[in-house]
């Protein structure tokens, strides 16, 4: 079954760009916001959640201070990635985090729940 992709977006108002680019492209980062536990090498990051789920994604592109693409190595479709782009809003001169994704149909609002989720807990943890 081909999934759908599905793209949202989320202002920020960061202090710092180094700080937003801190937080989706390092371990350290991520642990604040995306999983428990996110162990890096080179391409390949696992990322942990709670004491029994794991995952790993291999990161297929990335673009310093713009854009970081993972592609999960369990899924079927070796065309399907997540990916989260930091751009700036030239009307208001926030940080816009787009991310894109790919879910199963009948999945894509539990999709962008799950980023609203996200997003809100690194919005928390860095108060953006």
């Amino acid at each position: 079954m081909k999934k759908e992709k599905v793209h949202v977006e989320y202002l920020l108002n960061p202090t710092s760009k180094n700080l937003v680019w801190s937080a989706i492209s390092t371990p350290s980062g991520m642990e604040e916001w995306f999983a428990d536990k996110v162990i890096s090498n080179d391409k390949l990051v696992t990322f942990y959640w709670g004491k029994t789920e794991s995952r790993e994604a291999e990161i297929t592109a990335i673009r310093a201070y713009s854009y970081i693409r993972f592609r999960w190595l369990d899924d079927e479709n070796e065309r399907d990635y997540f990916e989260i782009k930091m751009t700036n809003s030239e009307l208001t001169n926030d940080t816009v985090i787009e991310i894109t994704d790919f879910a199963d149909p009948g999945e894509v609002d539990d999709m962008k729940e799950l980023w609203d989720s996200q997003i809100e807990a690194m919005r928390r943890a860095y108060g953006f």
